[in-house]
């Protein structure tokens, strides 16, 4: 099934014919939950649309189904959980505590300034989440857009840039991003603007000599990200007139390599209703799966087809871009 929009060299779906692709799933390794669109925050890129005025977010029923999942499947090794800011859900600590009593790595999607901004609805400050972390052994990834406050505050609002710095100090003293404890800091790269990330290594050479040299903070790894032409960042490219040039640029790139390596061969990602997805873009989207976690079958999702649209050529323009970084 695809959504299709016009691009000046083909449509993804035509590209990956094109290039005799196999995009069949492989599995299921991780579960991905989007637990609520609250957030403290409301940047431009945001494909969440997620935002302070958000009021969705999941019920105990589903998120005990997940923590049911994850005990029944030992093939799912990994609980990816986001949001909006997932810290913000009252239910935020005992999924983490459930899924590694379980024995599953977890990763937090964190957006830093969560531990400092007061919570939208409760107005509490959650300034114990680096020492919760350290002590449950999450892995923490977190989207800094540059290593500079101006380009920073630009795409996330006046002061994020200051208070990311002084989270990620919190970080390093609970052991993240040290040598020996095993506590994994990873930042998040978005261009700010509409063109290709540049290549990861260099960048988070990059990264790590100015966050280092200028603010004493360290992390582990820098992933980039490709900009998907959904939501906010689509509206910002409409009212720019330049949507139509991005897609094009992003169908330019694409890699095969980097298509055949997508992370929605093994992956699902779960909605904050329950329904499930191939992807957290294609949730974005509504690009719905006839599946909710309540019905979820490992065999079921093995032999379905990925649905795809144009949108997913931001995953395969470049190196690649997946949650976890460059793909090829």
């Amino acid at each position: 099934m695809s959504k299709s929009l016009p691009t000046a060299l083909g449509s993804f779906e035509a590209l990956v014919e094109r290039h005799g692709i196999d995009l069949t799933p492989l599995g299921v390794g991780t579960l991905q939950v989007n637990i609520t669109k609250l957030c403290n925050q409301a940047c431009r890129h945001c494909h969440v649309d997620a935002s302070p005025k958000r009021t969705e977010a999941m019920d105990r029923r589903t998120l005990d189904r997940c923590l049911e999942v994850l005990a029944q499947h030992e093939a799912i090794r990994t609980l990816d959980i986001t949001g909006g800011a997932p810290e913000l859900h009252p239910e935020f600590a005992r999924l983490v505590e459930e899924a590694r009593r379980l024995g599953k790595h977890v990763m937090v999607r964190h957006n830093l300034t969560v531990q400092l901004d007061p919570h939208p609805v409760t107005g509490e400050r959650l300034e114990h989440l680096p020492a919760f972390f350290a002590a449950h052994g999450v892995e923490v990834v977190s989207s800094l857009p540059y290593h500079q406050e101006y380009f920073t505050d630009k795409q996330r609002g006046r002061g994020v840039f200051g208070r990311s710095i002084e989270a990620m100090r919190r970080l390093n003293a609970a052991g993240y991003a040290q040598e020996g404890t095993g506590l994994r800091l990873n930042l998040v790269y978005n261009p700010v603007g509409s063109f290709l990330p540049p290549e990861q290594a260099s960048l988070e050479a990059q990264y790590r000599k100015e966050l280092l040299g200028r603010h004493g903070v360290r992390f582990d790894a820098l992933w980039t990200i490709t900009n998907m032409p959904i939501h906010r960042f689509k509206e910002s490219l409409e009212r720019a007139g330049t949507y139509d040039d991005y897609m094009a640029r992003l169908a330019a790139a694409f890699n095969p390599a980097a298509a055949s390596n997508v992370m929605c061969r093994s992956l699902i990602s779960v909605g904050h209703d329950g329904r499930l997805y191939d992807c957290d873009f294609n949730q974005m989207l509504e690009l719905a799966l006839p599946w909710t976690i309540f019905e979820l079958d490992l065999a079921a999702l093995r032999g379905r087809r990925i649905l795809v649209a144009d949108h997913c050529l931001g995953c395969t323009a470049g190196a690649g871009s997946s949650c976890g970084g460059t793909t090829a």
